[in-house]
C-alpha cells in the first residue's frame, strides 16, 4: 500500500496568516457583539467574594503574628495562604453560581431556523490505534445520516503518524471503512509527510487548502466522541449566532475501566454540572476552546487566530504548544464571542488510565499552559481572555507553593524547637524568629482549606438533580454513596502525589527538561516497580521524612494525610491501573448502568475493523 494514500476532496485554500502580538487586530467581518449587561452581575458575584473572603483570612491570621510587624517570612506564610485561599475560594463561587443558575427556571425562546452549514468534522491524529479512531469517526457519521437536517457534514482524518506500521494500518482502516459506508457518508484522508508544527500545522495546513469550502469546522481529538444531536445543536447554536466565532461544549468522560480513571469520571459526571454551569455564567461571550469538540467559524478563525512562534530567553522560536486558549483570545481580542454550552449533552472523551498517565500528559500541558505567561501583555487581548490564560498558569503554580506551604507548615506546626532556634542570629533579617503558630490556630487553616475543597464537591452532588440525574442512575441512593465516599477518599489520598508530580512538571518546563509533545497512550501503561520507584522517588522521600517528624512529635499530627499518602506513592500509583472488579466495586459509575448507545457502537465498529486488519495482516502471500 502506498505510504501516501490521499482521498480529499478539490482544494478551496483560505488565506491563514499569522498574527501579530504586538499589534491589536480587528476582523472586519466581526459583529459588533457586546457581552450582555448580566454577565457583569455574575462575575462580580463570583469574584468579589472571593477577593473579600481573601481579606479577611488575611486580616484575622495578621492578627495572629507579632505586634512589633510582619517579618518576611510571616508575610510570606501569609501570602501563601491567601494566595491559595483565594483560588480555593474563587472555585466554590463559580460553583454556587452553577448551582443557582441551574436552579432558575428558563424558558428557551423559540429558536429561528438555522441557516444550512457545510460542516467539517476535523481529527488530527498522530500514532494513533487507527480501528479505534475510526470507529469513532463511523459512530458520528451513521448518527448524523440517521438524524439528518439541513448541515451537511464531512469527515477529515488528519493524519500527521510517523510510524510507518501504524500509517499502513490507518491507510487499509480506511480503505475498509470507505467500502462499507453508504455513499452519501463523506469520509476524507490525508496523511502529511512532516508533522511541521504539531497539530497546530496539522490544522492551519487543512484550513489554508480546504477550509474555503466549510463555513465550519468542529475540531475532534482521537479519544472525541460525539452523538449527533450534541453536533447539530453546537452547529445551530453556530449558525443562529453570527457573532460566534466558536462555540465549547463541555464533554463528558467515558471509557473508564481502572480505579483512577474511574475517580476521575465519577468525579467529572456528578461535580462537573454545576462547575460548568457557574463557569459559563461569568464568561458570558468570552469564553475558553479546550481544543475539542467545539465547533468553530472556519473563515473567523483563518482570519484571526493564525499562531505565530514565540521567541524564548535565548533567542529561539518555539511553537505555542497550549494553542487553544491563545486561539480563544484572538478570536475574542478580533471581535467574535467564544461561548461555552454546558447543557449540551453528548460529548465525550476519554481520561489517562493510570496515575503514571496522567502525569505525564499533565507534563506536557504544564509546558504549554507556561508559556502563556509570555502572552500576557499581548496588544487587544480582553481581560477576560488574560485571565483564562493566567488562570491556566496558575493551575500549575500552585503546586509549588502548596509544597512550599506545607513544607513550612510542616516547620511550624508545632513550633520550631529552641534549640534549632538558637541557631540563628535574631539581628540577622536574613533568619528571623519563626511565627510562633499554635496547635489550634494550626489546625483552624488547614480544617477551612479541607472544608473549602469540600463544598464544592457537595455543591455538585446537590446540583445533580437539577441536571435530571438520579440516584437510580448509578445503582441507588447506597450504591451512589459508596462511589461518592470512594471518590472522596480517593481524592484525598491522590492530590498531594498530583502536588508534587505537577510541581516537578513546573520545574522541568523552567530548565527545559521538558521536551516534546509525544501522544497520549489511550488504553495506558503498563509500568514495572522500576518506573514506579522513579517517578515517586520525591514523593516518597517526603513522605517517609514527614512521618518520621510526626512520630517524633515535631510535626503536627494533622499532617499525617498528606504524609501517608506520599510515602505511599508507589503502591498508590500501581493501584491507579487496577482494572475489573476492584474498580467497578470501589466506584460505580452511570454509564455502569446506562451506557450511551454511541459509545456501544463506536466499541461495535472499533472491534469490527480491528478484527477485519488483523485478518488482512495474517494474511501471508503463500496463502
Amino acid at each position: 500500500m502506498s505510504p501516501d494514500l490521499h482521498i480529499m476532496p478539490p482544494e478551496q485554500p483560505l488565506a491563514m496568516p499569522a498574527q501579530n502580538f504586538q499589534a491589536g487586530f480587528r476582523d472586519a467581518d466581526a459583529p459588533h457583539n457586546a457581552s450582555p449587561e448580566q454577565t457583569l452581575v455574575w462575575r462580580l458575584l463570583a469574584f468579589c467574594p472571593s477577593v473579600v473572603a481573601t481579606f479577611g483570612l488575611w486580616w484575622v491570621m495578621e492578627n495572629w503574628f507579632s505586634d512589633e510587624g510582619i517579618s518576611w517570612i510571616e508575610g510570606l506564610l501569609l501570602a501563601l495562604i491567601s494566595f491559595n485561599f483565594f483560588w480555593i475560594t474563587f472555585t466554590v463561587c463559580t460553583v454556587l453560581l452553577g448551582l443557582f443558575s441551574l436552579s432558575r427556571q428558563h424558558t428557551p425562546a423559540r429558536p429561528t431556523r438555522a441557516q444550512p452549514l457545510n460542516v467539517a468534522l476535523v481529527m488530527p491524529i498522530y500514532n494513533e490505534v487507527p480501528w479505534y479512531v475510526m470507529g469513532n469517526a463511523r459512530s458520528m457519521l451513521e448518527e448524523l445520516r440517521a438524524r439528518g437536517g439541513v448541515h451537511e457534514y464531512s469527515v477529515f482524518i488528519l493524519s500527521d503518524t510517523r510510524d510507518d506500521i501504524i500509517a499502513a494500518q490507518e491507510q487499509a482502516s480506511i480503505m475498509a471503512l470507505r467500502a462499507s459506508l453508504p455513499p452519501d457518508l463523506k469520509l476524507f484522508y490525508r496523511r502529511r509527510p512532516e508533522n511541521t508544527d504539531r497539530k497546530v500545522g496539522n490544522i492551519a495546513d487543512w484550513v489554508s487548502r480546504w477550509g474555503g469550502a466549510y463555513e465550519a469546522m468542529l475540531v475532534l481529538d482521537a479519544d472525541s466522541l460525539m452523538t449527533g444531536r450534541a453536533i447539530a445543536r453546537l452547529t445551530d447554536a453556530l449558525a443562529r449566532d453570527a457573532g460566534a466565532g466558536l462555540i465549547q461544549s463541555f464533554p463528558q468522560l467515558i471509557g473508564a475501566q481502572s480505579v483512577f480513571a474511574r475517580m476521575q469520571q465519577f468525579a467529572n459526571g456528578v461535580y462537573g454540572a454545576a462547575l460548568a454551569e457557574g463557569v459559563a455564567r461569568w464568561c458570558g461571550h468570552e469564553g475558553n476552546y479546550w481544543g475539542h469538540n467545539a465547533v468553530i467559524r472556519t473563515a473567523a478563525f483563518a482570519n484571526c487566530a493564525g499562531l505565530p512562534r514565540l521567541r524564548s530567553l535565548t533567542g529561539r522560536e518555539q511553537l505555542i504548544m497550549s494553542h487553544d486558549f491563545v486561539e480563544a483570545g484572538l478570536l475574542r481580542r478580533a471581535g467574535w464571542s467564544v461561548r461555552f454550552l454546558p447543557r449540551i449533552r453528548g460529548s465525550y472523551e476519554e481520561t489517562p488510565a493510570t496515575l503514571i498517565d496522567h502525569i505525564l500528559r499533565d507534563r506536557r500541558w504544564c509546558q504549554g499552559n507556561l508559556q502563556h505567561l509570555k502572552l500576557l501583555r499581548s496588544k487587544g487581548f480582553q481581560s477576560i481572555s488574560r485571565f483564562h490564560l493566567f488562570h491556566g498558569a496558575i493551575g500549575y503554580l500552585m503546586s509549588p507553593i502548596w509544597f512550599a506551604l506545607l513544607v513550612m507548615w510542616a516547620l511550624i506546626g508545632r513550633g520550631v524547637d529552641a534549640s534549632v532556634l538558637h541557631y540563628f542570629d535574631p539581628d540577622n533579617p536574613l533568619f528571623p524568629q519563626w511565627p510562633e503558630m499554635t496547635e489550634g490556630r494550626h489546625v483552624l487553616i488547614i480544617v477551612l482549606m479541607y472544608a473549602m475543597l469540600l463544598v464544592p464537591k457537595l455543591m455538585g452532588v446537590a446540583a445533580l438533580r437539577l441536571t435530571g440525574a438520579r440516584y437510580a442512575e448509578f445503582g441507588g441512593g447506597a450504591r451512589f454513596a459508596l462511589s461518592f465516599m470512594s471518590e472522596l477518599i480517593l481524592s484525598i489520598i491522590y492530590a498531594p502525589i498530583l502536588m508534587v508530580q505537577q510541581m516537578i512538571a513546573v520545574f522541568r518546563t523552567a530548565f527545559g527538561l521538558q521536551k516534546g509533545w509525544n501522544p497520549q497512550t489511550r488504553d495506558g501503561g503498563t509500568y514495572g516497580l522500576k518506573i514506579l520507584m522513579i517517578c515517586h522517588a520525591l514523593e516518597t522521600v517526603s513522605g517517609i521524612a514527614l512521618t518520621i517528624g510526626i512520630l517524633l512529635g515535631l510535626i503536627s499530627a494533622w499532617l499525617a494525610p498528606i504524609a501517608l499518602s506520599l510515602a505511599f506513592a508507589i503502591p498508590l500509583s500501581a493501584l491507579s491501573g487496577v482494572t475489573a472488579g476492584t474498580a467497578r466495586r470501589l466506584m460505580g459509575l452511570r454509564e455502569d448502568y446506562r451506557e450511551p448507545a454511541i459509545t456501544r457502537a463506536a466499541r461495535h465498529y472499533r472491534n469490527e475493523l480491528k478484527s477485519m486488519i488483523e485478518g488482512q495482516s495474517s494474511v501471508t502471500p503463500a496463502e
